[in-house]
């Protein structure tokens, strides 16, 4: 059975009846930027998932449905086959103007936010239509109702998406719409993908690898002044 918001979502609306979304008070704790930005997530995505003008990667970015008047603000948000100038002309996520909802939603836990992410928001983003909803807790479950969960969307209602616990430090759950593996390792959030058998990126890696790259490029070129050095020397005896 398809998802009456979803439906209703689809029928088409001028740019006369949008507005610019209001700006919104920003979070009063850290999580997001510890566990998202600072890990590197949204780029290490947008690289990941391809065609960055209809594919949207977005942090805390507000998600409207003008019929219900209903909003939220995802921690992380990906939507595939959208326009995605008209997500940053109108600073937010129009449900109505895209003609679709998100594919996929993550929220990170807080000590303030965490009992309305797998509570209120968990009934309105299966209301939206969204294909996934993940969570994700630093603390190992303190916050959330677990460290890491995730609800795909059956007949209009999220059913739970299986969970491994491999050891003490690392569970992970594989995301259907991202096809990538979201891992909880010892408080961290890490992106896992099955088609190359390698973590996504992070920050820190992209860093570290770039650095390993310009040590060998000076090196290498280092070796190729000593031999143009030496053959210098055997053709001048």
């Amino acid at each position: 059975m398809t998802n009456k918001l979803t439906c209703q979502a689809r029928r088409a609306i001028t740019d006369e009846r949008l507005e610019f979304f209001p700006d919104f008070p920003s979070r009063d704790d850290m999580q997001n930027f510890l566990n998202l930005y600072l890990q590197g997530s949204p780029m290490a995505l947008i690289q990941h998932l391809g065609n960055p003008d209809t594919t949207l990667v977005m942090c805390e970015v507000p998600l409207y449905w003008y019929p219900s008047s209903l909003s939220r603000i995802p921690d992380l948000m990906v939507a595939f086959n959208i326009q995605d100038e008209a997500v940053v002309r109108r600073r937010g996520y129009s449900i109505e103007e895209q003609g679709k909802p998100p594919d996929f939603v993550l929220e990170v836990a807080s000590p303030t936010t965490a009992r309305n992410d797998y509570g209120r928001k968990r009934l309105d983003y299966a209301a939206f239509g969204i294909s996934e909803y993940w969570r994700f807790d630093p603390t190992g479950g303190e916050w959330h109702d677990a460290a890491l969960a995730g609800d795909r969307l059956v007949e209009g209602s999220y059913q739970s998406i299986d969970i491994v616990r491999t050891d003490e430090g690392h569970l992970w759950g594989h995301s259907d719409v991202l096809n990538l593996d979201l891992c909880w390792e010892y408080g961290r959030l890490r992106w896992w993908g099955p088609a190359t058998q390698r973590y996504l990126p992070t920050h820190e890696e992209e860093v570290e690898a770039r650095r390993a790259a310009e040590v060998a490029r000076d090196a290498a070129e280092a070796r190729v002044r000593e031999l143009e050095e030496e053959l210098r020397r055997r053709g001048n005896p």
